[in-house]
């Protein structure tokens, strides 16, 4: 890994890594509308038929064709601390980076390492702690962390560009719903509820354990449901929460959305967090970026900021037909995913989410 700085001697009074960053996870991420704004004014060269998916639908991966059976697969996924333990920390960061070539239906064959510390603060053996973090859960992707890069920054940075390897027809965009799907959902909402407790000291240590296992668990089913012929389009749900990207793919089909507020997966605890404003400031950007193109009909007071939550390594979203619905629901069981759950559907109609 080539670097730009030496790290230097451990600091007398060690700081909480959550405490050297304005925001953690996938919370960090530029708002929807503001991101918009600065893509905007990119201008596109016109495109290679090898490139299957660019920046036109603002999916989870770059897709390149290298030949009739082999699809290259590229992301890159980084942010700062959002745990204070540092392993924790490389695990949870690695875990989400690697997640979007799942979400594309493709396996993960190496990981690049990105890596931002103000080493002047941080120790050596902190700094390391992270990567290892970082390296375990690329162990576990059965994926080797082959190189990287390293500079001394202001606040912690840490996270991976990850390559993988598909089957082009086997590839799923955010855009291919159709109307008449049902939509799928692998995870529980609520890890930027929980992450804003950990930050104000209002999360105990079985929430940890819970929020953990949640971040560090890899989305493998992805591969496995692109399998499926009634598997029309995955996405993960990470830092513009369930609405911006059940809208993401709403906009790609050109199609609405209909979703049931009381179908949603929570993480135990998560409802009574968010009632007593354990909630992100991304959540409210989130909500000011999309809130126009969402319908609320639910009786429930807290969907706003239980839908507009940032995710970190959060859960994939599946568009599928009724009739692949049991074999989905029993890809995500055998995978581990025991909360996956069908939280509503795509129908024909002006893109945007109405919530029932």
């Amino acid at each position: 890994m080539s670097s730009h700085a030496t790290p230097s001697p451990r600091p007398a009074t060690p700081p909480r890594l959550t405490s050297l960053s304005h925001g953690g996870g996938c919370g960090c991420k530029i708002a929807p509308a503001v991101l918009q704004e600065i893509l905007r004014q990119h201008l596109p060269l016109a495109a290679p038929p090898q490139l299957l998916v660019g920046t036109e639908t603002s999916d989870d991966a770059a897709v390149w064709r290298l030949s009739d059976t082999q699809a290259l697969v590229a992301t890159t996924d980084f942010f700062m601390p959002i745990v204070d333990d540092p392993r924790d920390f490389g695990a949870i960061a690695a875990t989400n980076a690697i997640s979007d070539v799942y979400a594309m239906g493709a396996r993960p064959l190496l990981a690049l390492a990105i890596v931002g510390m103000p080493v002047g603060v941080l120790a050596a053996d902190t700094i390391g702690a992270i990567l290892r973090g970082g390296q375990e859960a690329c162990a576990r992707a059965g994926i080797p962390v082959a190189g990287g890069h390293s500079i001394d920054s202001v606040e912690p940075i840490y996270g991976l560009a990850v390559i993988g390897m598909a089957h082009p027809a086997q590839i799923r965009r955010n855009r291919d719903a159709r109307d008449g799907d049902l939509l799928v959902l692998g995870k529980p909402l609520g890890v930027g509820i929980f992450s804003a407790a950990l930050k104000k000291d209002r999360l105990d240590a079985d929430a940890y354990r819970v929020m953990l296992d949640a971040t560090t668990r890899l989305n493998t089913p992805g591969p496995l449901l692109a399998e499926l012929d009634g598997v029309h389009a995955i996405t993960d749900v990470t830092g513009f929460g369930l609405l911006g990207h059940t809208l993401e793919v709403c906009r790609g089909a050109g199609l609405g959305a209909r979703l049931r507020a009381e179908s949603v997966p929570l993480l135990p605890g998560v409802r009574e967090l968010a009632a007593a404003g354990m909630v992100t400031g991304a959540s409210t950007r989130n909500w000011a970026s999309y809130g126009a193109e969402v319908r609320l009909r639910c009786a429930d007071p807290l969907a706003q900021s239980l839908l507009t939550d940032p995710q970190t390594s959060g859960g994939l979203l599946v568009s599928c037909t009724r009739e692949a619905l049991p074999r989905v629901l029993e890809v995500f069981a055998a995978e581990g995913f025991t909360q996956a759950a069908v939280i509503g559907g795509m129908h024909a109609g002006e893109a945007g989410v109405l919530v029932e």
